[in-house]
């Protein structure tokens, strides 16, 4: 493993995935060095900016490996499975890879005396919402298998915070979108599940099957509305976290989220607006595990992260992630 200089070293899980590989750019731009720890099962060797180290959370002997090696200062927790549906069908895989993998982290981070972590949560721990913006404490009931281990993971994490002296920021973010405005790197996954690239990708002649799942919703249009923040700004608020930790801040439980929330036909629309064509699709019945409304109430994140969203506006979600997807996925024919 590469020795350490003078920028400190950041262990980032799933670094390789669509979030993480942002965040590690956003951390080499502002001075650390980013250590990728990624078992590859869905992230992508191409995305990792910084050196690599091919592992799985579960893998107790390959993490003290790691903390042993290198001189870690914090890390930055985003590996987890994170897929609404398959959690709700497959909650075992959920609760092993996300809860138990997360201990089996927090476990070589006490043994290395490596007591800063700023973890990837979620807008899903609040469950059924009502039709207002969420503030940090309103009650936390999950409604899928999910939401449900990103909320085990804080509660873990506020007692590590109490009983070990660990600094922990549990950062809920609401609808990751967008791209590096680079273009290097983007939302691209197997199985893809998520609005804006799906939509992209039927566009492209890449899916066939888009569908709006429940358009009976009590909301304007009847369907969901969510919160859609730019990936560049979640990784620089990881970034804003990362600087209070160092600093000696004990963390806590921040939304990040722009406050405004989208339908799915209001996604479609501004997509439509974008590339010229309309989104071919079906309506199908809703799935389970998926709340009508979820907005964040973003004020906490900007007292005390110093937060504010600069790329979140939908044209530039929709801007960014449409000049990857023609770069990742050409369009056939």
């Amino acid at each position: 493993m590469t020795a350490t200089n003078d920028r400190p070293t950041i262990l980032v899980t799933g670094g390789a995935g669509y979030i993480g590989s942002h965040a590690c750019r956003a951390l080499a731009a502002a001075g650390y060095r980013p250590l990728v720890y990624d078992n590859l099962s869905t992230g992508h060797r191409s995305f990792v900016a910084g050196e690599l180290v091919v592992g799985d959370l579960l893998d107790e002997a390959a993490l003290a490996r790691v903390f042993a090696q290198a001189d870690i200062a914090a890390v930055m927790h985003f590996g987890a499975a994170s897929l609404v549906g398959e959690s709700v069908a497959d909650p075992q895989k959920y609760y092993v890879n996300n809860v138990t993998g997360t201990l089996s982290l927090l476990a070589a981070m006490r043994e290395a005396g490596c007591r800063r972590i700023v973890f990837s949560s979620t807008g899903a721990v609040y469950g059924h919402a009502d039709s207002k913006a969420l503030p940090e404490d309103y009650a936390c009931a999950p409604i899928n298998p999910y939401g449900a281990s990103k909320w085990m993971i804080e509660r873990l994490l506020a007692d590590y915070r109490s009983a070990y002296g660990f600094g922990a920021f549990c950062l809920r973010y609401f609808n990751a979108s967008g791209a590096d405005a680079a273009g290097g790197i983007g939302e691209l996954r197997d199985n893809e599940t998520h609005l804006i690239p799906r939509a992209m990708m039927t566009l492209q002649g890449y899916l066939t099957d888009f569908a709006i799942f429940g358009d009976d919703y009590d909301t304007p249009d009847g369907t969901a509305i969510r919160d859609y923040i730019h990936v560049t700004d979640l990784a620089a608020a990881h970034v804003l976290a990362l600087r209070l930790l160092i600093d000696g801040h004990a963390g806590g439980s921040f939304n990040l989220g722009t406050g405004k929330g989208f339908s799915v036909r209001e996604i479609l629309a501004a997509i439509a607006a974008e590339t010229g064509r309309e989104v071919p699709h079906v309506v199908k019945p809703r799935r389970a595990g998926d709340p009508t409304y979820l907005v964040a109430d973003p004020t906490a994140a900007r007292a005390v992260l110093r937060f504010e969203p600069r790329h979140s506006d939908l044209q530039t979600i929709i801007r960014t992630a449409w000049a990857w997807h023609q770069k990742a996925h050409p369009r056939k024919g």
